[in-house]
């Protein structure tokens, strides 16, 4: 603590008063409380995300770093390509090269204790490849996969190549996968219901499957939780009007949110979906298309108070 206060002295004396004493006290005090403060601040926990950068600010990095932000950690972020997008669909993909992909990860994993790893829009076949050496070197970091086949207006971003990339490559190092039941059915290709998914996509690996429920036909959403003993939980919510702009990745952000301040997976799952719930149902319209969860809610509650 002592040397942080000398340090922070050097920084806090304007030039030319470093020999007038009767600044001191004022500034050694300055720095004393900046000092604690950074103490006070250093357990904050760190949630790496790896993603694409989405324009509109509705989904991809810019999601998940709210949602991140949200739930009382920090977001460190690696892009892992640049869209065309709005809310209404998206236009194109840009994969960025791997070694600036590389090299955005390597500079957060060797300056942070990274407590969780949220994975999002992958790009392209070598990134996936990339990403999965990346896991099998930090196999002990806890990794939410949101496995984003298409776009929310339904545009196809992933070819049966890149599926069958992440089943083999992707899943033996992930915690949780959280698709939703279109993505299960076409992950777990030939799979009759939602429990014989969730059992295809363990059998290759995964800890924990997270079912969404939202493009179900009934009359509530249900989403469901497995692991390796079968249908662990199952949360019911009110089914809102209208569709929503990243609302996956709310809820896998938020689920690692959860997992790197040290809940338990069954815990995060269930803390992640109140959350994502009460952004949807305090969502709003900026454009033509889908609205935009209000990850930063409570916050404009208050406002309004």
């Amino acid at each position: 603590m002592a040397e942080k206060i000398v340090l922070l002295n050097a920084f806090a004396i304007p030039a030319g008063l470093n020999n007038n004493r009767q600044y001191l006290p004022f500034f050694r005090e300055k720095s004393y409380t900046i000092a604690l403060m950074k103490e006070k601040h250093s357990d904050i926990p760190v949630v790496l995300t790896i993603a694409g950068h989405d324009p509109s600010g509705g989904a991809g990095i810019q999601a998940d770093i709210e949602a991140i932000a949200a739930n009382r950690c920090h977001a460190a972020s690696v892009i892992t390509c640049i869209t065309v997008q709005d809310s209404c669909d998206l236009q194109s993909v840009i994969p960025q090269p791997i070694e600036q992909i590389d090299a955005q990860a390597r500079a957060a994993l060797n300056d942070y204790k990274v407590e969780a790893i949220k994975i999002g829009l992958i790009g392209d076949i070598k990134i996936a490849a990339w990403l999965s050496d990346l896991l099998a070197e930090y196999h002990t970091i806890p990794v939410v996969l949101d496995p984003v086949l298409t776009s929310g207006a339904g545009t196809r971003l992933v070819d049966q190549t890149m599926e069958s990339v992440i089943l083999q490559r992707l899943l033996p190092f992930t915690d949780l996968i959280t698709p939703n039941s279109p993505e299960a059915y076409r992950l777990a290709a030939g799979s009759g219901n939602l429990e014989s998914c969730a059992e295809t996509l363990l059998s290759n690996g995964a800890r924990y499957v997270l079912i969404t429920g939202t493009h179900e036909r009934e009359e509530q959403v249900v989403n469901r939780l497995y692991n390796p003993e079968g249908l662990i939980d199952e949360q019911t919510w009110d089914r809102l009007p209208g569709s929503y702009h990243g609302s996956g990745c709310t809820l896998s952000a938020a689920i690692a949110a959860f997992l790197a301040q040290g809940f338990s997976m069954l815990d995060a799952v269930k803390e992640a979906q109140v959350y994502t719930w009460d952004t949807l149902f305090n969502g709003f319209s900026l454009g033509r298309g889908q609205n935009i969860p209000d990850r930063f809610f409570s916050l404009s509650r208050r406002d309004k108070q």
